[in-house]
Order: C-alpha cells, then structure tokens, then sequence
C-alpha cells in the first residue's frame, strides 16, 4: 500500500518550483543586460588605500575624484583593528596604470577636500589588465576542475541509484546556487572580485552536501521500500530529511547573518560583499537540493524506466 498521501508532494510541484527559478533568471539577465560591475582583479586597474580618522562622506570624495581620473571609481571603507584609524580603499580601472601626477592629484584632492582627518596614503597597486584576466581564467579553471571531481565523486557514489543522472542532477543544481548569487551580486550593485569565486566554492561544498543527503535517503529506502514506485519513493526521502536540511541550513544562514549585520554596523563593505552573496546561496542551495535536484532526478530516472515500455507496446501494436 502506497504512503503517498501522508507526505508532501515535492516531485509532483516540481515544475512549479522550477518555474519560479526561471522567472527569477529572466529578471536577473534583464538587469545585467544594463550593465555588470567587474572588479579590477579582473579587468586591470589601480588599487588606492589611505588611513584617516574621523568621518568623511564617500560620495562626495568618489564624485571629485572620478572628475580626476575620468572614470568611475569604487570606494570601500574599513578600519584598522590594530589602531583607531579608518581606511578608504579606491579603485577604478585603468589599461595603463596609474601616472605618479594621477596619484598626487588624488592624494591633493584628498587632503584638501578631508584637512581635519588625516589623510595618508598606505598603498598602491596597479592591476595589469592581461593579468586580471588570467586571474579570472585561473578561477573559472578552479571552479570547472570542482564541477568535474563533484560529477564523478556522486557517479562513482550512487550508481545504485543511477550515479551518472545524480551527478549531471547535482550540478545543474549547483549552477542555478551559482547563478543567484551572481544574481545578488547584480541587484546589489557588489562588483565581480574573488569574493564572488570565494562564494560560489563555498556554496558548491555546502549544497553538495544537501543533495547527497537526500540522495543516500533514496538510496536506503529503495532498499528498504522496494514496492514503492520512484515518485513516492522520492517524496518519502525528501520528507525524511527536509527537516535535518532545514536545521542545518537555517543554523549556517544565521551564523552568517550575525557576520553581515555586524559588517554592516561597521560599515565594512568587503565583507558585506561576501556574506550577503553567501547568505542567498545557502537559501538558493536548500531551496535546489529540496525542491528541483529530486524533481528532475525523478523525471529523468522514471523516464529511463518507461523507455522499455513504450517499446514493448511498440511492438505489440505492429504486430
């Protein structure tokens, strides 16, 4: 007797929770269609850091210094936890770097606009543009290299339950974790820069774990439930663990949360950047491993199962 009726059907809304994922992408791709902010990590540029002490307004010291260097600048804020004083990083892209009159000009400006806070300059780095680039070629290597050893660590795993459909399954997932936190990146006006390399390997290993927790459920109940047919079987290992990935994932949300709000309070831009990215990964990846991994795992699966049907009857009607 089926156990269908006393578990949510996950597989059966399947569809549904998919479509809410390509409305969203569709939204997100009209935004960045306006424009994508790319780091200098990644494009080339020049790279400014100055201390201070005191409160300045960021706004109106980026608008005289884009008038400087002719381009737009980028300004985060930060404080040095060894002292009292606060820093200011600039950066702006650039093909040829930044002219020693070019950096004068800037620091002028700076204590000239800022003459009660103290302004000096701590660093100054230049950002070859054929360097960035190889930078970001070097991060999408690394994040193909994971994608690739993730494929066949879940093929190699459960191929009792079809390894190769949960791996290519798994991935898919793990591309659309990826793609809402490009997407946060987006809509919060964060640049691309390691922080987003960094969020989307962290969210590969924490997603990757949800997935193959429900995956090993399947695997013991097909064992154990061998009557069932695979979309109540999907539906009752997806119950069984939902509340195990909800607690997990809710801790981990939080504890993250606790490091953005208190970035936030101190006005440290680097980190938001990170933990905000991060923070809808983590839902994005619960929401992919509960709500579209098992769905499309059991479309393709129950697919393969009715393929020799279809054939047999086939047969039979030309016969």
């Amino acid at each position: 007797m089926s156990n269908t009726k006393k578990y949510y059907d996950f597989v059966g809304k399947g569809k549904i929770f998919i479509a809410i994922s390509v409305v969203l992408m569709i939204i997100t791709v009209i935004v960045a269609f306006f424009g994508v902010k790319v780091s200098i990590e990644f494009k080339g540029g020049t790279i400014l850091t100055y201390s201070y002490v005191g409160d300045i307004d960021l706004n109106k010291a980026q608008l005289e210094l884009e008038k400087i260097v002719g381009s737009n600048v980028n300004i985060q804020q930060g404080e040095n936890i060894q002292n009292e004083t606060k820093n200011i990083t600039i950066s702006f892209g650039s093909d040829e770097g930044l002219t020693v009159e070019k950096q004068a000009d800037i620091t002028s400006k700076l204590k000239e606009i800022y003459a009660d806070n103290d302004i000096n300059i701590l660093d100054s780095n230049d950002v070859n543009p054929t360097a960035g680039k190889q930078f970001f070629i070097k991060c999408m290597v690394a994040v193909l290299f994971a994608t690739v050893l993730l494929v066949v660590y879940i093929a190699w795993r459960f191929k009792r339950i079809s390894g190769w459909s949960a791996g290519v399954c798994a991935i898919l997932a793990l591309l659309h974790d990826a793609f809402f936190v490009f997407a946060t990146f987006v809509f919060c006006g964060f640049e691309l820069d390691s922080n987003f390399i960094a969020v989307i390997l962290t969210i590969f290993g924490y997603s990757v774990n949800d997935t193959i927790v429900i995956y090993d459920r399947i695997r013991e109940n097909k064992k154990l439930l061998p009557k069932e047919d695979l979309k109540t079987l999907v539906n009752i290992s997806l119950n069984q663990t939902i509340g195990r990935s909800l607690r997990t994932s809710g801790m981990a949300i939080l504890s993250v949360t606790v490091v953005a709000i208190v970035a936030v309070i101190n006005n440290i831009d680097s980190i938001m950047s990170f933990t905000l990215p991060l923070i809808v990964g983590m839902v994005f990846g619960s929401y992919s491993s509960i709500c579209i991994v098992p769905s499309i795992w059991h479309w393709w699966n129950n697919r393969k199962e009715n393929k020799p049907k279809d054939a047999k009857k086939g047969t039979k009607a030309k016969a």
